[in-house]
């Protein structure tokens, strides 16, 4: 279509999670990697539009040897979008996933604080919360676990960490990549088999194959269930049309768009 603009649904999906006031900050995790240089690159975009700033914090763990490289070019991506840079180097007590973790969040929360930023924005992606939602299932979960990662949660006091892509997928973010022309890398250890995570991208690989919608039908599933769970009016609404559905014996035709597109708000 001519004048089409496709990146404006995932602009739409981002502005659902990222709604910060005029005039203030969000800092935008950024590790070098494809998927969170496009979003530090969207980010930008829209907080132009909308009269936010942004910047851009990388985290170093001190454990990669490639985090030097992966500096150099979160510092390239910054200097091309005209954003700050902060490198932040935390101190780290156990040497393990968890601690690394609360370690990351620690130093983004601390410097959103400084900032007066209200929310540290991070790049998961529909591919994580699959992967995460799977992880859960795996291990035996209950329906806090297939509720897979919150697109919002406190982080510290005034400060939000938001997952403002979690219902995209990594192809409409490397699209926003290619139009950014910004440079990225790969971490070599997302190919360790080590991890758990890793090891479950392989066999998703082949079931992507046959199911090219599987991540984003298993977020739309977590979302239901976190919706059901916090007692969302859209997961109340939602149930009453399916009531509806059924007795007018219309449920089994029905898809979740069309469900979810009558549970609205008049």
């Amino acid at each position: 279509m001519r004048g089409a603009r496709p990146e404006r649904a995932l602009d739409a999906v981002v502005r659902r999670v990222v709604r910060p006031a005029p005039g203030t900050h969000v800092v935008v995790a950024c590790s070098g990697g494809p998927d969170s240089v496009a979003l530090a690159a969207l980010l930008d975009r829209l907080a132009r539009e909308d009269g936010y700033a942004i910047v851009i914090a990388y985290v170093d763990h001190g454990r990669r040897p490639s985090a030097a490289q992966d500096e150099c070019v979160v510092r390239s991506a910054g200097a091309r979008l005209d954003r700050a840079v902060h490198i932040l180097r935390p101190a780290i007590g156990r040497d393990d996933e968890a601690a690394l973790r609360e370690a990351r969040y620690g130093a983004l929360a601390a410097l959103a604080a400084e900032l007066g930023a209200s929310c540290v924005a991070a790049a998961h992606t529909a591919e994580d919360q699959a992967e995460t939602v799977l992880l859960a299932l795996f291990r035996g979960t209950g329906l806090d676990g297939l509720a897979g990662m919150p697109p919002a949660r406190q982080l510290a006091p005034g400060v939000s960490l938001v997952r403002p892509v979690l219902r995209a997928t990594r192809a409409a973010l490397r699209r926003e990549l290619r139009r950014s022309g910004l440079p990225y890398a790969l971490d070599p250890t997302n190919e360790d088999l080590r991890y758990r995570r890793n090891a479950l991208r392989v066999h998703l690989a082949a079931l992507r194959a046959e199911f090219p919608h599987l991540d984003a039908a298993i977020a739309r599933c977590a979302e239901i269930v976190r919706d059901e769970l916090d007692g969302d009016p859209r997961a109340l609404r939602r149930r009453l049309v399916r009531a509806r559905l059924r007795e007018a014996d219309a449920l089994r035709g029905a898809t979740f768009a069309h469900i979810d597109a009558e549970a609205r708000e008049p």
